[in-house]
């Protein structure tokens, strides 16, 4: 089976941030969204909660730490789809809240691995993956969640947690994103980052001023970037500006 439609996958996408960002791209008549996790019961689930309002997208599973889960992700992509458009590398953990997390110097590294296979070494295992698929049709829009805790900028006077663990991941991943962005120069196949805010999410916690659907909205720009858009930005939630606003790396 193939598509005309535009194929869009969005990591760790059955709850939260990635839910919203699936639940946005599928109100486009052009775009045949995927929502992936590694829970088969809850991505089955969320498809029938979008089902039920009107939105018609797909379930397939993906463990993004895990490269028989990704192989084995593409060959099931291809053969119902024969095209990956959109991928939006939102799967990502942060135990920011452990106490040890506290400092760097108490921070254990195995937990900082454990967070770097996931948010860094995740959206790589599938960029590899799913970048000849975009070059087979000369299209391709590559969207990496990421954070403000993550500009260099930013990290002396922010007034966010520590979290080492989780920001040394959106750092490297900040950096995947500008190597991509510098690869892939000059082709159809545009890479950005962005930072959707502090949200209510599993990750956020019940305080967060953010919802994820307003989180959402920048992921859903930065997917559906007309040809010649931006390569290799990082952007803050277009919320909090009115607009794209470029952020410091």
């Amino acid at each position: 089976m193939s598509t005309e439609k535009r194929v869009a996958v969005i990591t760790g996408s059955y709850k939260g941030l990635g839910f919203e960002i699936a639940k946005k791209l599928a109100n486009f008549d052009n775009i045949q969204v995927i929502i992936t996790g590694r829970d088969t019961a809850k991505g089955l689930e969320a498809r029938e909660k979008l089902a039920q309002q009107g939105q018609e997208v797909d379930y397939i599973p993906l463990d993004v730490t895990d490269n028989q889960s990704v192989e084995e992700f593409v060959v099931a992509l291809r053969k119902q789809y024969g095209r990956a458009d959109i991928l939006v590398n939102n799967a990502g953990v942060n135990p920011g809240r452990e106490p040890e997390e506290s400092s760097l110097l108490t921070a254990k590294l195995d937990t900082v691995l454990s967070t770097f296979h996931v948010n860094t070494l995740g959206p790589l295992r599938v960029s590899q993956a799913l970048i000849p698929l975009m070059k087979e049709h000369n299209y391709g829009r590559i969207v990496n969640v990421s954070t403000e805790m993550a500009s260099l900028n930013f990290i002396s006077d922010d007034f966010y947690p520590l979290a080492p663990s989780y920001r040394l991941s959106k750092i490297a991943l900040n950096g995947l994103a500008a190597l991509l962005a510098k690869e892939l120069k000059g082709t159809n196949i545009l890479v950005n980052s962005y930072s959707p805010g502090w949200m209510k999410t599993d990750i956020g916690g019940e305080h967060a001023p953010l919802t994820a659907e307003e989180g959402a909205e920048t992921a859903v720009y930065l997917a559906t970037l007309p040809d010649g858009g931006s390569q290799g930005g990082f952007f803050a939630e277009i919320r909090k500006f009115g607009g794209p606003f470029p952020l410091p790396w």
